[in-house]
């Protein structure tokens, strides 16, 4: 019962059991490498969605967080928002090493590679896979013309 004390919902107490499991996995590496730093990042978190049941679980808090407030704050102050916060970080510092232009947007890069990852995840109809994870940061970094 003294458990809902520290958490406003059954969701939040999920979602902080899968962010305690879940975060040395999802670690955003900064070895100043622009194009391998992503490409480790997305494969492990490839990995974590496709084959940990940890997948099934954040699909299921992103869905929940949908029609639970206290879980969307949590979901966004806890998780989401802190890890975009490092990748954001981490394209920054490329862009003063000028590895990354200075007028891309950081944000929109997080979107792009990380939601394409969740977008897989949500609607199941491609394959979750390393080399989807590499094709992003190529495509993304070589661009398409």
């Amino acid at each position: 019962m003294t458990i809902y004390e520290w958490w406003p919902s059954k969701g939040a107490l999920a979602l902080d059991g899968y962010f305690t499991a879940m975060e040395l996995a999802l670690a955003v590496p900064d070895t100043g490498d622009i194009r391998a730093d992503p490409t480790t990042q997305l494969r492990s978190f490839v990995g974590v969605l496709r084959d940990t049941p940890a997948g099934r679980v954040i699909a299921e808090l992103i869905g929940q967080a949908q029609v639970d407030p206290d879980l969307a704050a949590v979901h966004r102050e806890r998780y989401s928002g802190p890890r975009r916060e490092l990748a954001v970080t981490a394209l920054r510092r490329a862009q003063e090493r000028g590895q990354v232009r200075r007028d891309v947007d950081p944000e929109v890069v997080v979107d792009q590679l990380w939601g394409a990852c969740y977008h897989r995840l949500l609607l199941p109809d491609q394959p979750l896979t390393d080399e989807f994870a590499d094709a992003l940061v190529a495509h993304l970094f070589d661009g398409v013309r």
